[in-house]
Order: C-alpha cells, then structure tokens, then sequence
C-alpha cells in the first residue's frame, strides 16, 4: 500500500509542480524587461474602438515609442485583426497611433491578419522572413508576456519581451489571467500550441 500511496502522489504532485512552475514563469518573464537589438519590435493587439486604441492597447502603444525612441529595432509591426461591424482592424489603429506619437509610417509594418496571439505571430513571422529577419522584441501586457514570446519561438523566431509597465490588468483580475496563462502555457508545451489553439475554438 505505501508503495501505491507513493505512486499516487508523485502522479499528483509532479503534474502540481509543472503547472505551478508555469505559472510562476509567466510572472517572472511578465516582470523582466528584456530590451535589444532586435530586427522589429512587435506590438500584441489588443481592443481598438473606431479606429483609436482602448486604453490596455494604448499603454502597450506607449512601451513602443519609448523602445523605439531607445533604438532598439528600424522596423515595428504592428499586430490584430478586427471583430465583426469594425471599420478599422487592431493593426491599422496601432500605427495610425504610432505615427501620431512621431514614428515615421515608413517604420511600420502593419500585420491585421489573425484572432488569436498565434495566428498574429504566424503573420510576424511571414513578413519578416521576407525582410530575411527573425529577432523580434514582443511588446504586451505582463501576463501575456510568457506565452507570446514561447509561442514566438515554437515558430522559429528569436523572441524576447518588454512589457509595458503602465497595464490596466490590476488586482484580482491580474492575478486570474497569470493564472489562465500559466495553465494555457504548460499545456500548449506538451501539446503545441497549434492544437491547443484549435482545441479552445
């Protein structure tokens, strides 16, 4: 019996350790600001209303034109596709921002291909094998940080993260969605993140 009580939690505990582990690695990289020479900084979507930023998309907006103030990178993308009735896609809304915060509209790329942070980062790496590119600098929200940059990769890009440091997800809210992404994160690395994806369609 002491045998059986030790396989059963070591099935249990291992499985606890592993997701927990994920979820504290999307804390830590959500908090690490790893800015550098990269060959295009890309910005996650986010809501857009009439063709102005919301305010979540906004504050990524703002970590952009400081990274690029900075030098970090010639080229932005910008990333986000549009929901059903819009008359302008996350994508477009994104740059017309950055180009009235002084970015030169010749500097962005704009990427409104994509729903979901995969389908967005499929479409980065698209335009930057044709730049004969690959190392990208992600910039979103601290939670959503670990996940775009893993999946960044799983894609072949050399990926790293600055999250903004002005987001709005505070609180009770902020810690559900490390916890979401967390649990999203460990699955999508045993799985893939291609048929996580589908599976949560």
């Amino acid at each position: 019996m002491k045998a059986v009580r030790r396989i059963v939690s070591v099935a249990v505990l291992l499985p606890l350790a592993y997701v927990t582990g994920s979820i504290a690695q999307t804390w830590l990289v959500g908090r690490a600001d790893d800015a550098r020479a990269v060959d295009a900084i890309v910005v996650m979507g986010a809501a857009q209303y009439d063709g102005r930023p919301s305010k979540q998309l906004q504050s990524r907006l703002d970590h952009v034109v400081t990274l690029w103030e900075a030098g970090w990178a010639p080229l932005v993308v910008t990333t986000g596709g549009s929901q059903p009735g819009d008359r302008f896609t996350e994508a477009q809304s994104s740059a017309t921002y950055l180009v009235e915060a002084g970015l030169p509209a010749d500097a962005i790329d704009q990427r409104a291909l994509g729903a979901t942070t995969r389908q967005s980062l499929v479409a980065v790496r698209e335009v930057l094998r044709e730049r004969g590119a690959n190392r990208v600098l992600i910039v979103t929200d601290p939670f959503h940080a670990l996940r775009s940059r893993t999946i960044a990769r799983e894609l072949g890009l050399e990926a790293w993260t600055s999250s903004t440091p002005s987001s709005l997800v505070h609180g009770w809210q902020n810690v559900r969605f490390h916890l979401r992404e967390g649990v999203g994160v460990a699955i999508g690395r045993i799985i893939g993140f291609e048929r996580l994806e589908r599976l949560s369609e």
